[in-house]
């Protein structure tokens, strides 16, 4: 039986905010913040100084190393997008097909470098994540962004003590075919889950076992336990992925409870409504930024070219300013 939670602690009135929307209701133009021929200027002058300067990590860059007051000015109006606005922003452009792979992953550092704090997103200290097929069938840590699957609708890290914040996506290179995200808004949900489902509602604020993904220090459990929503400051926190919870219960050796299945899928019901949610392409050289809290997102199954000469790369970033920059953000890197 899942434990109890106080009524004081579940947002029981509409919320009423700029995420709050449905796709209906937005254009990509809500969205997408163009890039300045300025901005590609001041890129190519800190690629330029990279290819003059001795190899350095990419990660052990910093924006005040060089000169961006353009592209600061930019990622601050991606951020009012995230912050203030539907939650989301797709950066558009830059052209990465005139930078080597290594350079224009430091393209995709540095911008989300200017959105916040860069954190690892495995138990190594990787910050720059790879998202591509990497060949490997779906299994336990074998993660379905590194196949070529389909997604369903989540919410990054949820299994951990903070989820990253905003999370980036840089697409170095499209597929041939597929890998369309969609992206659905988890506050409009749980204002559909209140008016539909109350009761239920109340069982999401709750705790559910979630699959760590096998991102595990020594002696660790497999799983981790937290809600699917919570109130943090009067304001919604959202954890999304029924894979990880069916798998977390799975490993927890604890059998879902028949309201919090009730719950779960209500829920999914909502979130997967076609109605709900945007849908758009990726394209090569635009940097798609979410905030991780509020919205959930996926992606179609995609196709690369035999060889490659059109191979799916994205690199995924997270931010987040509680704690450290560990994945866990409470251990040092």
């Amino acid at each position: 039986m899942a434990p109890a939670s106080s009524s004081a602690d579940v947002i029981t009135h509409e919320i009423e905010t700029a995420r709050a929307w449905h796709g209906d209701g937005l254009t990509p133009a809500d969205w997408t913040v163009p890039v300045p021929a300025a901005c590609v200027k001041e890129m190519d002058e800190a690629i330029g100084r990279l290819r003059a300067a001795s190899p350095v990590p990419v990660d052990s860059l910093t924006p005040s190393h060089f000169s961006l007051p353009h592209c600061t000015a930019l990622m601050q109006a991606a951020r009012a997008k995230l912050l203030d606005g539907p939650g989301m922003a797709v950066i558009d452009r830059f052209p990465v097909e005139r930078y080597a792979a290594e350079e224009a992953k430091a393209i995709g550092w540095l911008l989300a470098s200017l959105l916040g704090r860069v954190v690892a997103q495995k138990q190594d200290g990787t910050r720059l994540y790879d998202v591509k097929d990497s060949g490997q069938a779906l299994g336990y840590g074998v993660r379905r962004s590194v196949t070529n699957l389909s997604q369903p609708f989540h919410t990054d890290g949820p299994w951990l003590w903070q989820p990253p914040a905003l999370i980036g996506l840089f697409c170095l290179a499209a597929a041939l075919d597929g890998g369309d995200s969609r992206v659905t808004s988890l506050v409009s949900a749980h204002n559909a889950m209140r008016a539909r489902h109350p009761r239920l509602l109340a069982r999401l604020y709750r705790p559910f076992h979630w699959d760590r993904q096998a991102e595990l220090g020594p002696g660790e459990a497999a799983w981790a336990t937290h809600p699917v929503f919570a109130s943090v400051g009067g304001a919604l926190a959202a954890r999304y992925y029924d894979d990880y919870i069916a798998n977390g219960q799975r490993l927890a050796g604890a059998p879902l409870d028949g309201e919090g299945a009730d719950a779960l899928a209500a829920l999914r019901e909502i979130v997967d409504a076609v109605e709900h949610r945007v849908e758009f392409r990726i394209e090569s050289g635009q940097l798609q930024c979410l905030d991780n809290r509020q919205l959930a997102h996926s992606r179609t199954a995609f196709k690369d070219s035999p060889g490659p000469a059109r191979t799916r790369h994205m690199l995924r970033l997270w931010t987040r300013e509680e704690g450290t920059p560990h994945i866990d953000g409470q251990r040092p890197l």
